[in-house]
């Protein structure tokens, strides 16, 4: 394997959890999926929509997210905003990302029990 995707596959390992979490939070202002596409983007975060779509589904029926569709512009567009139990799982998942980033920084400063 090149180191090219060796590490291109190590990169999308480490990105692959943190695009639920942002989805999430990103969520609880409700919008539809190419919006949400373009503000993930603009925050450094890439997701490509055949990525995008198939989680924000997989998040419905796992009832982190909820829907609903917008018939009242010319071209419907379903909107998703996170439910209670996504929030939940939001704050949860944002205080493991916490003591993980400490512990990565502790680490890089030599700190090794």
């Amino acid at each position: 394997m090149e180191s090219d995707d060796l590490i291109a596959g190590h990169l999308q390992e480490l990105r692959r959890g943190t695009v639920v979490l942002a989805c999430l939070m990103r969520l609880r202002t409700p919008d539809y999926g190419y919006a949400l596409l373009e503000s993930l983007d603009r925050l450094g975060i890439s997701v490509d929509a055949n990525t995008l779509y198939p989680l924000l589904r997989r998040l419905e029926k796992q009832g982190l997210l909820v829907s609903e569709w917008n018939t009242a512009e010319a071209r419907p567009r379903k909107f998703y905003r996170t439910s209670p139990a996504g929030d939940d799982l939001a704050v949860t998942l944002t205080a493991d990302w916490d003591r993980l980033t400490g512990s990565i920084h502790r680490l890089l400063e030599g700190d090794t029990p």
